[in-house]
């Protein structure tokens, strides 16, 4: 493994509880990066105070000041552009982007949605896993294409969910228990070359993989 950092942007919209797991997980050394910039599109986003705390370079890019989707993805490329980051990382940011701004970090642009996908993509997931009953749960890490949340999955997890959980105990757990864990796992393979996407296929440490990665494949920093 080659001694250069990585470089990240990491894009928020909230709290930023997976920006905080980069920037430990950065500081640590189980990520060999810097992030190089966190924007958000909402000026009192909690996790803006988070990153400037660690030292991190802001920005805020309110998409109420742009006429177009279009419009607004654009001056965002433009301002992650001169970072020339390894990966962009969607961490909580609650825009649907263009077809411009994928193609412009495209095969470097992850996200991570709080489901097993394919179930349930979209808003709402922790309420539609408990009305539809489901005993598992959980959260995917994958590749932003231009379908929501239909890249192809790196590394998913599930946690089982308690008779006792509603909407907001279930989605405080997923985020603890895995978001917090398997997102920054994600990024530490790929800036290592561990984990690839290529020619349509996962490839993971030389071996094709014919199912994403599961919390078993977590090395023990991970865990």
């Amino acid at each position: 493994m080659s001694d250069a950092r990585g470089r990240l942007v990491v894009l928020i919209s909230g709290r930023g509880r997976n920006l905080q797991a980069f920037i430990e997980a950065t500081r640590d050394g189980r990520v060999r990066a810097d992030i190089a910039l966190v924007i958000s599109n909402r000026a009192d986003a909690a996790g803006l105070a988070l990153a400037q705390a660690a030292g991190i370079p802001t920005q805020v890019i309110s998409h109420r000041d742009y006429p177009t989707r279009e419009a607004f993805d654009a001056q965002m490329v433009a301002a992650i552009g001169p970072h020339q980051p390894d990966l962009v990382l969607l961490a909580g940011f609650m825009r649907i982007l263009t077809a411009g701004f994928i193609r412009a970090f495209e095969g470097r642009l992850l996200n991570i949605h709080p489901s097993l996908l394919p179930r349930y993509p979209g808003l709402d997931t922790h309420a539609k896993a408990l009305a539809n009953g489901d005993a598992e749960h959980g959260a995917s890490v994958h590749l932003v294409t231009e379908e929501l949340d239909g890249g192809p999955v790196l590394l998913q997890a599930s946690l089982s969910v308690h008779a006792d959980d509603d909407a907001q105990t279930l989605a405080a757990r997923v985020m603890d228990e895995i978001e917090t864990r398997i997102y920054p796992q994600v990024v530490a393979w790929m800036l290592g070359d561990e984990l690839r996407f290529v020619d349509g296929q996962r490839r993971f440490r030389g071996r094709s993989l014919q199912q994403p990665l599961t919390a078993r494949d977590l090395d023990p920093d991970f865990r």
